[in-house]
């Protein structure tokens, strides 16, 4: 972001320092409150504008310095690592990467493209299926993008599309955004599942409210409908006239593909036994961190994962910078910020409170455009919501659930690729073959659009369900 990034980097320490110095909340907020908060504004800017290159995981390990020096309590400080949702987190990476490491992600891809006749609507859809099968067996947008962007790009090489053209967008914008969106329709279909429901259940009074069933009932339809829109629309738009040659599709059905190995059996065999568990889970009653963990065992049981791949199957960056996002829900409830964020947010909310159309269409508008701001995955913006959504309950009789959409929807938008770090993945992976910044635009506005109309769908369908109250 350079200039950028250092100008946000010193307006947002220069008020971080000023809170400490002047203690302008004095009335609200404690003395030591508002030194934490000031540090918490210190992380946010290592976050959001990652200064000399900072990474996640050093913000993360700052804001765990400073809450220690001012002496809150371990058990607060660290309480995000002590979730179950780090614990469903950390399996899920392992399940991405053991997708990738044995081929079976490939393999399902290739397979998948050969089903499909020849056309630019056909290979879309073959897209749109592998996104949604492997969303099934690993919630990491990562390794997604890892799997289906290379055989996009090989796809429009064969097909020989011409570099920039609407034809070589469309293919790779599809294979982009199919490895991020169906997925958020479920529970462990994306890592937002367990990010967004290990910080609002960690808030007291809301404890169990996000269940793999809750997060189905409010989000598969608009999730599902927002995809299906997004595909209608960029077929009108980016589609080229002209056919694919006959040809190019033949050659990438003959594409060789080796003997199903035992490794690849296995991890098919364990990433579905989980995924029937988890959707069954009111039978047995199993915990999902449980059914995550013991799946990782079995990988390592039956050799699918090695020693070495401990070190390698995670992203212990993430996860720590995860843990830490996750506690500060209750570094808010322990220092009182909470409190004082809830009165002045929910007043502020009076004016659209009382009409659920108004209310959810007004919130995704302003999320998206604070989008802009907040490229840190937008955890910190959800971290900081969530405390205040029982407040908010409580005064307007708005269920946290219907926050779920509104996190998840803002959190993958992609108007411009510095937003959205698997956007910038798949460019870096796509190389010269990358789309423009100009389609990237015309997508992400589709997906802004396709996002709304969805949301009409689904705020009668809360409402009847009592989500609002």
């Amino acid at each position: 972001m350079g200039k950028a990034s250092y100008l946000g980097s010193g307006l947002l320490v220069s008020a971080a320092v000023a809170v400490m110095a002047v203690k302008p909340f004095s009335e609200a907020l404690s003395g030591d409150a508002q030194i934490m908060l000031g540090g918490i504004l210190i992380a946010l800017c290592i976050w959001i504008f990652k200064p000399f290159r900072l990474s996640y995981s050093a913000g993360a390990l700052f804001l765990a310095f400073f809450s220690l020096v001012l002496g809150l309590r371990p058990a607060v400080v660290f309480s995000g690592f002590t979730q179950s949702a780090i614990w469903t987190l950390i399996p899920a990476l392992f399940f991405g990467y053991t997708l990738q490491k044995a081929g079976l992600g490939k393999r399902i891809a290739i397979a998948v493209i050969k089903l499909f006749r020849p056309s630019y609507i056909s290979l879309v859809l073959a897209l749109v299926l592998i996104g949604v099968i492997l969303s099934v067996l690993t919630p990491s947008i990562t390794v997604r993008v890892a799997i289906v962007i290379p055989i996009a790009v090989q796809c429009c090489e064969l097909c020989k599309l011409e570099k920039g053209s609407k034809g070589n967008s469309l293919i790779l914008l599809t294979a982009f955004s199919m490895a991020l969106l169906p997925g958020s329709g479920w529970l462990t279909g994306a890592l937002w599942g367990p990010i967004i429901s290990g910080m609002i259940n960690a808030v007291p009074g809301m404890e169990g409210l996000v269940t793999f069933g809750s997060w189905f009932s409010v989000l598969f339809l608009p999730m599902i409908l927002t995809t299906a829109l997004l595909i209608a629309g960029s077929l009108l738009v980016l589609k080229p006239k002209g056919k694919l040659s006959e040809d190019a599709i033949n050659a990438i059905k003959e594409q060789p593909v080796q003997k199903m190995s035992r490794n690849e059996t296995i991890a098919a065999l364990i990433l579905t036994a989980v995924f029937v568990m988890f959707l069954t889970s009111r039978l047995h009653g199993l915990p999902d961190a449980a059914l995550c963990l013991a799946a990782v065992f079995a990988f390592f049981l039956f050799g699918v994962l090695e020693a070495k791949d401990f070190n390698a199957g995670a992203n212990w960056e993430l996860v720590v910078f995860i843990a830490m996002a996750l506690s500060l829900g209750a570094i808010f409830n322990e220092t009182g910020i909470s409190q004082w964020l809830a009165g002045i947010v929910v007043p502020a909310l009076a004016p659209i409170a009382s009409a659920p159309w108004l209310f959810m269409f007004g919130i995704m508008t302003f999320m998206f455009l604070w989008r802009f701001f907040d490229v840190a995955l937008f955890i910190p913006t959800i971290a900081i919501m969530v405390p205040i959504l029982p407040a908010i309950q409580e005064a307007y009789g708005i269920s946290p659930l219907v926050w779920l959409a509104v996190f998840v929807m803002a959190a993958n938008s992609f108007l411009m690729a510095y937003q959205n770090m698997w956007a910038m993945m798949s460019r870096s992976i796509a190389g010269d073959r990358a789309w423009g910044n100009g389609h990237l635009g015309i997508y992400g506005a589709l997906y802004f659009i396709a996002c709304m109309i969805a949301l009409a769908a689904a705020v009668p369908m809360w409402v009847s369900a009592g989500l609002f109250g």
